[in-house]
């Protein structure tokens, strides 16, 4: 069985998100290339299987690394207004 999977090392990247489905790292890295921020997605689903959740997809959103805590920051401000939208569609 796969045991914490965790994002490949790639040499000036750094890995800033980590989610279960390609469409939220989509948003995620239009959101910072809103903020002029340049991202590429890493996807390890396994589209042969179909599977969308869980270990085997894994979909990862690296940023060069020397923009890694401008990435964070935008990235947790992303997921704050996020949140606020859902608490009011409630």
């Amino acid at each position: 069985m796969i045991n914490d999977p965790k994002p490949n090392e790639i040499e000036n990247w750094s890995c800033v998100m980590e989610r279960g489905t390609e469409i939220e790292i989509e948003m995620a890295k239009d959101f910072l290339a809103s903020r002029e921020i340049p991202a590429n997605i890493l996807s390890k689903r396994d589209s042969s299987l179909n599977l969308n959740v869980g270990d085997l997809a894994l979909v990862y959103l690296y940023v060069p690394s020397e923009y890694e805590a401008q990435a964070k920051e935008a990235l947790a401000e992303w997921d704050e207004e996020t949140d606020k939208n859902l608490d009011q569609e409630e």
